[in-house]
C-alpha cells in the first residue's frame, strides 16, 4: 500500500510494544488468512506471491475470487487513505489498532455496514469510503461463499 509504512518499527521497549500492538491475533482462522494478506500486500505489494500461495492452500481451486477481491480492497485502501495505516510484520503475534479495525470492517461489512463505514472513515481519515466499503463487502462475501466467513 502506498500510504502504509512498508514495515512496522518497534522502539525495542516492552511498554511501547504493548502500546503499538495492543490486540491479540483473531481467534477466527479465516481472519488469520485475511490478516496475512493485509500484512504481506501492505509490505510487498498487491502481487505478493506468498499471499497467492496462501490463498491456493486455504481456498483450493476457488482461490481466484477471494485473492482478486482482497487485492482490490487493498488497492482501494491505499488510494483512499489520507493517513498512514500501521501494519505489523507477518511474524508478529499481536495486531496494531489499524489491523484490528480492518478485520472488524471485513467482519461487519455485510451485517453492520454503518459501523464498518465509520471505522473506515476514522482509519482512512476520509468521509468518502464507499468504494473501500464495497470492496470489503465483496471480500467478506467471497470468503463466506468459499466456506471461510470472517468472524469479528
Amino acid at each position: 500500500m502506498t500510504n502504509a509504512p512498508h514495515h512496522f518499527a518497534l522502539n525495542g521497549v516492552a511498554s511501547s510494544t504493548a502500546a503499538a500492538l495492543p490486540h491479540a491475533l483473531p481467534a477466527c482462522r479465516n481472519a488469520h488468512i485475511a490478516l496475512f494478506a493485509i500484512r504481506r500486500m501492505g509490505a510487498g505489494g498487491l502481487a505478493d506471491a506468498h499471499v497467492a500461495h496462501a490463498f491456493v492452500g486455504g481456498f483450493g481451486e476457488g482461490f481466484r475470487r477471494p485473492l482478486i477481491l482482497i487485492r482490490v480492497f487493498m488497492a482501494e485502501l491505499a488510494e483512499t487513505a489520507t493517513l498512514p495505516i500501521a501494519i505489523a510484520p507477518c511474524c508478529c503475534a499481536r495486531m496494531t489498532p489499524a489491523e484490528q479495525a480492518l478485520l472488524t470492517v471485513l467482519a461487519r461489512a455485510e451485517t453492520a455496514p454503518d459501523s464498518a463505514r465509520l471505522l473506515l472513515a476514522d482509519l482512512l481519515g476520509s468521509r468518502r469510503v464507499d468504494g473501500v466499503l464495497a470492496s470489503a463487502c465483496a471480500v467478506s462475501q467471497a470468503f463466506a461463499d468459499a466456506g471461510r466467513p470472517i468472524a469479528g
